[in-house]
């Protein structure tokens, strides 16, 4: 990995060798803060949802069927948009694509927010590309711009802005609809305040930012013959089914058991705190690990176990959340880890996130829609949770392959 920063981090104060190593830490934290404002979006305008569903269905007369559609229009959208992340990152610049992405989701973000079912999925698309963006290129650029031995530290810290914008989001959403003119249409817009507080903080880092062409950087491909690459995807599709699954449905299993919207909306909040304080301790557990499949293995347990105390116990919710909670908050961490460690160079950190993030979304999409369409059938969350277990122990065997200390390769893995 070049000792030199990245095309748009801030230029150091001298051009020679000694200076670019003993300027790392000043660039690297403008950087940081770049990069944790982009994180403060990825999640904020999506989470709420879950919460504010119920009311979204009574609003507007849709079926859980189509608010499972609602909440799965996302992650399809994310699985349509992240294999052309890695070939415009390479044409337009990372910098110039992430402000381009920041706008997008602001434009979205204000169609859905409009008093129109049409408004409303067809905001949650736009939206979905511009986050899907944020997704990519957040690996690729940590790849690229952070030391090896930081890259979990950092992924850490990004999944904890990231956890804690979405938790929050969780938490006020259904009370904002309570308090604000235009119910759950307004507080579906709150989040565009990140969007804004991030593009300033972009704009300025497009004069330095450079298509990747220009320097002679060759694009790698998609490892898509790669074993370890495919396990890689399918730990990031299964515990992110797991996630959006719980964003979208946990409030309104637990609402289905008599608990209110506004105290079920604040336990999806608890349910994400638990993760990002997991995610957030991984690195200190983790320090000077290589192999990191046995973490992985025993997180995904852990989610299947919270997915057990759902099905059999669902009084014990605080339990079942503090276990999905400490589960979800490792898998993620360690599956956006893996795009950046597993890959060996930030080309191929780019295509490997881009075939993790395409193909894991994918997947990751049957999640709420799946739910839903079960729930509707059967009038019960039974047979869905029962599933969500089922998954759960298919993601201990992806992670176990996907958290060997090996690279993936472009023609075999």
């Amino acid at each position: 990995m070049s000792a030199q920063p990245s095309s748009i981090s801030d230029p150091p104060a001298a051009s020679t060798p000694p200076a670019v190593d003993h300027t790392r830490s000043v660039v690297s934290i403008g950087l940081l803060f770049a990069i944790c404002l982009v994180a403060a979006n990825l999640r904020t305008t999506l989470t709420g949802v879950g919460t504010l569903l119920p009311a979204i269905e009574h609003g507007s007369g849709l079926t859980a069927s189509w608010g499972g559609l609602l909440s799965t229009l996302p992650l399809l959208t994310f699985a349509a948009t992240s294999p052309l992340v890695a070939r415009a990152s390479h044409r337009f610049g990372t910098a110039r694509l992430l402000v381009a992405a920041l706008a997008v989701l602001a434009v979205g973000t204000v169609i859905r927010s409009l008093p129109s079912v049409i408004c409303l999925f067809a905001g949650t698309v736009i939206l979905s590309a511009a986050i899907a963006f944020g997704n990519v290129l957040l690996p690729a650029l940590i790849r690229r711009s952070v030391p090896a031995h930081r890259i979990q530290g950092v992924s850490a810290l990004y999944v904890t802005v990231m956890g804690v914008t979405a938790a929050v989001s969780s938490g006020v959403s259904a009370p904002l609809s309570h308090t604000l003119p235009g119910s759950w249409h307004t507080a579906l817009a709150w989040g565009i305040a990140f969007t804004v507080a991030a593009l300033p903080v972009w704009l300025p880092r497009m004069r330095g930012d450079r298509p990747q062409t220009s320097g002679g950087v060759t694009r790698s491909p998609v490892p898509w013959r790669s074993r370890l690459a495919w396990q890689v995807s399918m730990f990031m599709g299964l515990q992110s089914l797991a996630f959006y699954t719980a964003v979208a449905w946990l409030p309104s299993m637990l609402i289905d058991h008599g608990t209110s919207s506004t105290t079920a909306g604040w336990m999806l909040f608890y349910y994400q705190v638990i993760a990002l304080t997991a995610g957030s301790l991984l690195p200190l557990l983790t320090r000077g690990r290589h192999d990191q499949r046995w973490f992985a293995a025993g997180a995904s347990l852990l989610m299947a176990a919270g997915f057990v105390v759902l099905l059999f116990a669902p009084a014990l919710s605080v339990v079942a959340c503090t276990l999905l909670g400490l589960g979800g908050g490792v898998c993620l961490v360690l599956a956006l880890t893996f795009q950046s460690q597993r890959a060996g160079s930030a080309g191929e950190a780019a295509a490997l996130a881009g075939m993790a993030q395409s193909i894991g979304y994918l997947v990751a999409a049957a999640g709420p829609l799946l739910l839903g369409i079960l729930h509707d059938a059967t009038d019960s969350w039974t047979l869905p949770l029962a599933v969500l277990v089922v998954l759960g122990l298919l993601m201990a065997g992806a992670g176990y392959g996907a958290g060997r200390d090996r690279q993936v390769r472009p023609a075999a893995g």
